[in-house]
């Protein structure tokens, strides 16, 4: 990865996301007074983040790291994705003060911090017509169903980066991140009408471009 993070903003024991797993500390050296459990609560766990628990910090960032990338590679494509990533997971650490329990539920948090990232790489970028899209190569034999459904999903995603910035954001929260409108609206700071128009905006746009 590209990325390179400061000894000052990076948690102790920090380790590239993509070469050696996500970041890990030593539980026995970082962790506050009491017992740390991958059952706890996104919130309970943020909450001791803030008082600069690694431990805490290492079982957030192994449970959601893959829909991070997920959303990067969606919004971004393959090659920047990892390093959005841990982009973000870096600014969770170093802006953990930010975090209010009364804010909200800390995915919606991670998903603006995430969206952000994103935003500030895309409008970067030049989009690419959809008919010079590079289609995805296919290794693997089998049905011609299965070819056909990679094309078109190769396609869909190449139309993704051509519709409107904020149509593409809510479409891909809403049906690739599995949150409702609500949640979508809370997290582009929109009212829920505003995003339904956008969902139903960008779903006539992609049609228009898959057609």
């Amino acid at each position: 990865m590209s990325s390179v993070m400061s000894s000052e903003s990076t948690p102790p024991g920090a380790r590239p996301i993509g070469k050696t797993g996500p970041w890990t500390a030593d539980a026995a050296e970082s962790c506050l007074e009491g017992d740390l459990s991958d059952a706890d609560s996104d919130e309970t766990l943020m909450a001791r983040v803030r008082a600069g628990d690694r431990e805490a910090f290492r079982i957030l960032v192994t449970r959601h790291v893959d829909r991070i990338v997920g959303l990067a590679r969606r919004m971004l494509g393959n090659a920047e994705a990892e390093d959005i990533a841990q982009e973000v997971f870096l600014k969770v650490w170093t802006r953990r003060a930010q975090w209010r329990p009364a804010g909200g539920a800390f995915r919606t948090w991670l998903y603006r911090v995430a969206l952000n990232q994103c935003i500030d790489r895309t409008r970067k970028r030049v989009p690419v017509p959809l008919d010079e899209a590079p289609e995805v190569p296919d290794q693997a034999d089998g049905p011609l169903e299965v070819c056909d459904a990679r094309e078109t999903a190769a396609r869909l995603r190449a139309a993704l980066q051509m519709i409107p910035e904020r149509q593409r954001i809510a479409i891909t929260l809403y049906y690739h991140e599995d949150l409702t409108a609500a949640q979508v609206a809370t997290i582009m700071s929109l009212k829920l009408n505003a995003v339904e128009s956008l969902l139903k905006r960008g779903r006539q746009n992609l049609r228009a471009l898959l057609g």
